[in-house]
């Protein structure tokens, strides 16, 4: 069911394009995944996120599912398709970045981690097994293998130790995927997630460990944790080096629109991100020329759509002035329009790549990007 086909390459970069099959429709690459955390993309419909961003994949979260709803009552009522109402396919995380998160919260053992619900203090105990079977019981196509994400800086010896602690987990969640749920192997795909902090050598170690595993597909996590954007690059470059060519790349929390570009050119497949949703609810837009700040006075009386480059509802049919009202007045609308569009202009750029890199023009398209970057600044 999980098929991975490369289209394009580009020799320049290592940028490539290429198509994931998977149970619920085939996933073209590269791709900017949205982030639905609990079984909703916050103030869009599955209606209008079909229609007006039609992203091919969204992700869910399994450590805020687990604790609300909870995965067996998702499972009793269909799974997260039937659940969301969400026909396409769906990749949910571990809830390991969630989970290291709570700080004085949780406890790492070898077992897996302790933590306290942020909702009502309740124990729980997240297991390299038991997050397997969450997912399966909320029925995602792509799964995530529990791992242990530091916060950045990280010393060696301790990257060291949890980087090793990750592959023992990551060996364990498939051993018990393949045993416990080998009649439904062929509806997931569970991928490995590669760590190692800010560390090349255990980046290295990490990728090469989790080879034998032989997934579908690998996760680099560990990013976006406080590390300047050049070493989070050069950290994804060294991680994608070691991976297999023919096996999708995901990149995990990643990152602002002219950065999604550089990650592809470290030969990454598949991005997410909560910036795109989180920033739009906050008054911050992204357009073909740079960032919109709603707010400010310059958009009171302005008769202008937000992007003219851009076709989604938002700027097809409402004005900046509009726009800019509903935000003052703390209006619900804005944050669905505003969505809707900061959604679709990551999803244009993902087909722009993807478009460039089978065109061979890639490059070029880079370059535009940073130009536009630094005259941005």
């Amino acid at each position: 069911m999980f098929e991975f086909e490369i289209e394009a390459t580009c020799p320049a970069t290592g940028a490539r394009a290429g198509s994931l099959r998977t149970p619920h429709g085939v996933i073209p690459t590269p791709i900017f995944m949205p982030v639905g955390t609990q079984a909703t993309v916050k103030g869009v419909t599955p209606r209008d996120l079909l229609a007006d961003v039609d992203p091919p994949i969204i992700l869910a979260n399994t450590y805020h599912l687990f604790l609300r709803p909870g995965h067996e009552l998702v499972r009793s009522l269909g799974g997260l398709h039937q659940f969301m109402q969400w026909p396409r396919p769906i990749l949910t995380d571990s809830g390991g970045f969630q989970v290291f998160s709570l700080a004085g919260l949780r406890k790492v053992t070898e077992e897996g981690v302790v933590f306290r619900s942020h909702l009502n203090g309740d124990r729980h105990l997240f297991t390299p097994q038991s997050t397997v079977d969450v997912q399966v019981a909320l029925g995602s196509d792509i799964m995530m293998v529990l791992d242990e994400c530091l916060e950045y800086p990280a010393s060696h010896e301790t990257a060291r130790q949890s980087t090793a602690r990750t592959v023992r987990w990551a060996q364990a969640a498939f051993r018990h995927f393949r045993d416990a749920h080998a009649a439904r192997a062929e509806r997931h795909a569970l991928f490995p997630i590669v760590q190692g902090s800010m560390h090349e050598d255990l980046r290295r170690a990490c990728a090469q460990d989790l080879l034998s595993l032989d997934a579908h597909g690998y996760a680099i996590g560990g990013l976006s944790v406080g590390e300047p954007r050049a070493l989070s690059l050069e950290m994804t470059a060294i991680s994608t080096a070691c991976l297999p060519a023919h096996k999708p790349r995901y990149v995990m929390g990643v990152g602002l629109p002219e950065e999604l570009p550089e990650y592809v050119a470290q030969g990454v497949d598949m991005m997410d991100c909560v910036m795109p949703s989180r920033n739009a609810r906050n008054g911050c837009l992204f357009t073909s020329t740079g960032r919109v700040l709603i707010k400010q006075a310059r958009h009171r009386d302005s008769r202008e759509p937000l992007d003219a480059a851009c076709g989604c509802y938002t700027c097809r049919n409402f004005t900046r002035a509009y726009l800019r009202h509903l935000f003052q007045a703390g209006e619900i609308l804005f944050a669905t329009l505003a969505t809707i569009h900061n959604l679709r202009r990551y999803l244009d750029i993902a087909r722009q790549m993807r478009e460039a890199i089978l065109l061979g023009a890639f490059p070029r398209y880079l370059e535009a990007v940073r130009a536009l970057a630094r005259q941005s600044d």
